[in-house]
């Protein structure tokens, strides 16, 4: 299989440069755009479209370039005369297009080209396994055509992907992405996220809707599931589809693959889904929606495998959704806090993380109830980049929670943090008690010469947490949960909180968190952070916001 070739490569991949150019000429850039219209959208940007560039005259085999998501790609070229052409037509509204050009690279500007159907040339529809039958489009042009309407749907113990279906807001998804939960969040854009109403939840055909903002989906364009039209997609094996979903991490994406099994309703289909991406949209090679992506429930097939929920269940649930929208509360329009767009750089982040102690002790704080513990990017890559070896047996005085497991093993957020986002989390544990009767019972053994050591449990597990900068509560990106099974009966709730770096600093003058457990949702657990951890927070993030301040090597103990 030929990949997409990055900028560094291209050259590379061709001896000496463009063939028949003098070594040490000025490279230019070719930036080439491919798009097609359709009549609901006047320009489709055309993804993953394989081009083949030759030099003129030709000396050696051509390069192959794909287009990425948003249609283009960059290709650096020495002067000379190249042959820009498709590798294969693209089927488009039951057409074949495909591109032959002509450009001449020139010393001190780069060139633009812009492939469209006014410079294409009609050829027969292609038959190629990428299109199943005349009329289809490519499955290249459904990730463009439809990724602003696929969504992120997160609730503090999952995140999964569905689409906006209805032009009022409704976003479908998979019931097992939404769970229990009344209200989630939902994500548009890298930058627009707002709070959505689940309106219904029906676990037997494992379809959630949930409502946001119409103002907000306004410049979105649903998705059609022709639900009037009372068609039922039938499933065959071997049959070919496209899930569209948003990744944990990276951006949207489309994974083909094929059905496996077709008998409902356990419609099975080898994709491969990247976590987060199960709830989004499924469809077939024509362009129209077939179902919804979700997990299977057989173990052995998950990891290779995902669920398709017809088309049709989806109808009767959105049905009843727009029902329920008449007397549910409107859904707010105020945009909630997100992940900072520039990532923490990788130089800075290594080299801060190097200077760092392994050991969490002097981000480590403590209420009546709970363990808290300060988790910056530079400690989640110092602890990444720690073999076990290193750090186990360390510091045994602070307890589990002050090993770099607290800042890698994070439950089914590890992805989250697996590409060390530039935020601040704050990870609550119930702290460990043995109960009244518990020593109550040892005593009593005690008294007929037997000694039983203490037998401890976790305090009621962790329910919310508020921080406040001052007097003003600041909220979270993300108020995640972890549920940890410590025994076949028992589990334990943490709570990982994600905020924004600047957040929650020295210019808040305090900082406080007010925590309450499941035990007693209504009791407050308040504790003031001390000044010289909120400074190593803030020391820790100084690469990330001041990088020309950045601070000076660290000290043996970690302290600057």
């Amino acid at each position: 299989m030929i990949r997409a070739l990055t900028l560094a490569t291209l050259l590379a991949l061709w001896p000496g440069g463009a063939p028949g150019q003098e070594a040490g000429q000025e490279i230019r850039v070719l930036h080439i755009k491919v798009t097609l219209a359709d009549a609901a959208r006047p320009s489709v940007p055309v993804a993953r479209h394989a081009l083949l560039i030759s030099d003129n005259p030709t000396t050696s085999s051509p390069l192959r370039v794909l287009t990425a998501p948003d249609g283009t790609v960059d290709v650096r070229l020495r002067p000379g005369s190249y042959t820009v052409e498709s590798d294969e037509p693209i089927a488009f509204a039951g057409k074949g297009y495909q591109w032959t050009q002509m450009v001449n690279i020139t010393a001190g500007r780069d060139v633009v080209l812009e492939l469209t159907a006014e410079n294409a040339e009609l050829s027969a529809t292609p038959t190629s396994s990428s299109s199943a039958a005349p009329g289809d489009r490519d499955p290249s042009l459904l990730l463009p055509q439809w990724k602003d309407s696929v969504v992120a749907v997160w609730t503090p113990e999952s995140r999964a992907s569905g689409f906006l279906v209805d032009a009022a807001g409704l976003v479908v998804t998979n019931q097992r992405g939404v769970g229990g939960a009344s209200m989630v969040e939902v994500q548009l854009t890298p930058s627009v996220k707002v709070a959505a109403r689940v309106l219904v939840a029906d676990r037997v055909r494992d379809v959630a809707v949930v409502w946001i903002d119409r103002a907000t989906a306004a410049s979105t364009q649903p998705v059609p599931l022709h639900c009037a039209d009372g068609a039922k997609p039938s499933f065959t094996r071997g049959q070919r589809v496209l899930a569209l979903g948003v990744p944990l991490s990276g951006p949207k994406d489309m994974s083909p693959g094929d059905v496996t099994r077709a008998e409902p309703p356990a419609i099975v289909a080898d994709f491969r889904l990247e976590p987060g991406s199960s709830g989004g949209p499924v469809f077939s090679t024509g362009g129209d929606v077939v179902g919804i992506s979700s997990v299977v429930d057989d173990q052995d097939e998950r990891r290779r495998s995902a669920r398709i929920v017809p088309v049709g269940d989806a109808c009767g649930v959105v049905s009843a959704a727009q029902k329920a929208m008449q007397a549910a509360q409107q859904p707010v329009a105020t945009l909630l806090p997100v992940e900072p767009l520039r990532p923490f750089p990788v130089d800075a982040l290594d080299a801060a993380a190097k200077r760092r102690d392994v050991s969490l002790f002097p981000y480590q704080i403590s209420s009546s109830d709970f363990d808290i513990i300060f988790l910056t990017p530079v400690m989640v890559r110092s602890a990444q980049q720690t073999r076990p070896g290193d750090w186990r047996g360390r510091r045994a005085a602070e307890g589990s929670q002050g090993t770099p497991v607290a800042a890698t093993d994070f439950g089914d957020w590890s992805d989250y943090f697996a590409d060390v986002p530039p935020v601040l989390a704050i990870r609550v544990t119930p702290k460990m008690a043995e109960s009244f009767w518990t020593t109550v019972a040892r005593g009593a053994a005690y008294t007929q010469g037997v000694a039983v050591p203490p037998i401890k449990h976790f305090k009621p597990g962790f329910s919310r947490l508020q921080a406040l900068c001052g007097d003003v509560e600041v909220t979270p990106i993300h108020p995640f949960i972890i549920e940890r099974r410590v025994s076949e009966t028992d589990a334990v709730r943490e709570g990982l909180y994600v905020f924004d770096p600047q957040a929650l600093g020295p210019q808040c003058g305090s900082v406080k968190l007010v925590l309450y457990s499941e035990k007693a949702p209504k009791k407050l657990d308040t504790r003031t952070v001390d000044a010289d951890v909120i400074e190593r927070v803030w020391q820790d993030f100084a690469p990330y916001l001041t990088p020309d301040r950045a601070p000076a090597a660290a000290n043996g103990d970690g302290r600057q």
